[in-house]
């Protein structure tokens, strides 16, 4: 969103302040969760959702027809044994085995494509750090009448130092690039039936989910909510990959870095021609070593900016031959409790 946008704002304990025409009561719900090597912390991750949606369920805010899937990307632990005995516990734990790890945007798109029997879907991690009982303050906007409900942290001290340093310095890059973003929101969102339909019809294949939804459109706000600390396992995305998570995203909505690349150019063509001025200067003054002037102006002031800019302009000329291959996203290898799709 825009920084000149004022969105209204929703809260974890539900409270709601703007009401319109209430929507269908109850929605058939899907929570669509993403794992990778979560065999730690799964078992609990099911409980605590598969808990929240029976008390969801009896209070009549979701309908009988609300399910979890568990998206399984690739996982090399035991995580897809875990997912196929907790269907079998319970039928409103469905799960689809993706044919190799494909990344979290990927296994997020083969969910989010993998549930069309629904009125609402959320996306959460499996890591237990967004707070499912959010999802009833998500629910209450979404009755309100907004398409698309972001889950917003309140604060990230739960998070070590570093990380909150790197995760602020990542919302800021992508703002300074000119990619529309909601500030500390990842991708724990709810989206109507209307918007997760407009949602998929965008066939790119560099996935950046977090930018996608914005250009969606729709009625939007957000719910902020206390984040809570990993209780197991480890994150997956460290350093390296938030950095790849932030090209992906820069060059995947904007062509800023290319724009800095012709201002750039610009303004080593000025400082060209002083430096030219003053090496000739040098020069005819006779106080110049044989060979000074030409190593300087051809080494110095073009070598390193070249090479960067050739290096900008290649990730997006890579991005162009990736999309015009038209590769499936992604492939199903199993499924349980739910029909298999690819």
């Amino acid at each position: 969103m825009s920084k000149s946008r004022v969105m209204p704002q929703f809260h974890a304990s539900g409270a709601v302040d703007n009401t319109e025409m209430p929507r269908r009561i109850p929605p058939c719900l899907a929570i669509v969760m993403p794992c990778y090597n979560e065999e730690s912390i799964l078992p609990r991750t099911v409980s605590r959702i598969a808990g929240f949606l029976s008390a969801v369920m009896a209070d009549e805010s979701v309908g009988e027809c609300s399910f979890v899937l568990c998206v399984d990307d690739g996982s090399v632990d035991a995580t897809w044994e875990l997912i196929t005995q907790a269907a079998k516990r319970d039928s409103r734990i469905r799960g689809i085995r993706l044919s190799r790890n494909c990344g979290h945007q990927t296994a997020l798109l083969a969910g989010l494509s993998a549930v069309p029997d629904c009125d609402v879907v959320v996306s959460i991690d499996a890591d237990l750090q967004d707070d499912p009982s959010a999802i009833r303050a998500m629910l209450a906007a979404w009755r309100a009448g907004f398409g698309v409900v972001y889950g917003v942290r309140d604060c990230r001290m739960t998070d070590t130092l570093f990380k909150r340093k790197t995760a602020g310095l990542f919302y800021r890059l992508m703002r300074l690039a000119g990619v529309e973003l909601i500030l500390d929101h990842a991708d724990f969102r709810l989206l109507d039936r209307a918007a997760l339909d407009a949602l998929l019809e965008y066939r790119e294949r560099n996935l950046f989910l977090r930018g996608l939804v914005p250009l969606v459109g729709f009625r939007s706000t957000i719910v902020r909510y206390a984040r809570l600390a990993r209780s197991a396992g480890e994150s997956k995305y460290p350093l390296h990959r938030m950095i790849a998570l932030a090209v992906e995203g820069i060059t995947s909505f904007s062509i800023t870095p290319l724009r800095m690349i012709a201002l750039a150019g610009l303004m080593i063509s000025c400082l060209s021609a002083v430096a030219v001025l003053y090496a000739l200067a040098v020069k005819t003054s006779g106080y110049s070593i044989r060979g000074w002037t030409s190593v300087i102006i051809a080494i110095f002031f073009m070598g390193g900016v070249q090479m960067l800019s050739l290096g900008i302009i290649g990730e997006y000329i890579g991005k162009i031959y990736l999309e015009t291959k038209r590769r499936p996203h992604f492939h199903i290898a199993s499924a349980v409790n739910t029909a298999d799709r690819s």
